[in-house]
């Protein structure tokens, strides 16, 4: 089964959003949650990724990295993104 990306990101001032990269796509499948803070748990992203129909691979766990809201320039904003391998989800839906 193919492996993909989920990738998972706030600026602090925006509500989290979650998406599958698609590679050579020009929409990607995209769930966002409507509030900036907490970060959504595991459950939660798990339950997201669900509904747009992918799950965590196995052995997947999460990690964080942190980028500039403008690129190149660390003065301004942090933005936090989370990536976890996923794959299409295996039978129905929850």
């Amino acid at each position: 089964m193919r492996t993909l990306t989920a990738q998972m990101s706030s600026d602090g001032g925006r509500p989290w959003r979650l998406y599958v990269v698609l590679l050579g796509e020009t929409e990607w499948p995209t769930f966002q949650w409507e509030r900036s803070a907490p970060a959504p748990t595991i459950a939660e992203r798990r339950t997201a990724l669900a509904r747009l129909g992918y799950e965590m691979a196995p052995g997947a766990e999460w990690s964080w990295i942190e980028d500039s809201k403008v690129y190149s320039d660390d003065s301004t904003p942090v933005v936090l993104i989370a990536a976890v391998d996923v794959r299409e989800q295996e039978g129905d839906a929850t």
